[in-house]
């Protein structure tokens, strides 16, 4: 019986100690957009369908953990035609590469905000990036970035030359757990 009640003690303290707050990310809660540029304009885009869930340990920010699958197909722009050659093997080929995924694997502060980093799979490549991010976690999960990637390190090399190379990419997610 002692043993038993040892056990239980244990596993309440274990529970006490660490406590994890998870949010689910969703179309709802979650936006993901994007700017394109080139010599005479820039378009604006995004996804719809954006799923996955972030874990902060306590509540601390530098444990918050963040796994994001977004969906191609849910892709949009300000151009109907561009959102269509945006679908194509020249840009996103949604038909062979119908996720993106990003995992972060660390969160760090850095001077005024923090920094994340992480593992973008985008057209079955993988790459780490890290980007800035104001982020709070008191009652709920608030994260807001805009950082750029380059296209073609993902093998978008349609219109180089014409179309910039960076991306800037914004993240706003406001999840409750």
């Amino acid at each position: 019986m002692k043993h038993l009640l040892l056990t239980v003690a244990i596993a309440g303290l274990l529970t006490a100690a660490s406590r994890a707050d998870t949010y689910q990310l969703t179309d709802e809660n979650t936006k993901i957009t994007f700017v394109g540029t080139k010599k005479d304009g820039k378009h604006e885009g995004g996804f719809k369908k954006v799923k996955g869930t972030a874990t902060a340990e306590d509540g601390k920010v530098e444990s918050l953990k963040l796994e994001v699958e977004i969906t191609t197909a849910s892709l949009y722009s300000d151009d109907e035609k561009l959102t269509g050659h945006l679908s194509t093997g020249d840009f996103f080929d949604i038909k062979t590469y119908p996720k993106i995924k990003f995992a972060s694997t660390k969160v760090e502060k850095d001077d005024k905000a923090y920094k994340v980093t992480g593992k973008l799979t985008l057209r079955g490549k993988t790459k780490e990036i890290n980007f800035p991010a104001e982020i709070g976690t008191a009652g709920s999960l608030k994260l807001n970035s805009t950082f750029t990637i380059d296209r073609t390190a993902f093998g978008m090399t349609y219109g180089k030359g014409k179309i910039d190379n960076e991306v800037a990419i914004t993240v706003a997610i406001n999840a409750k757990n």
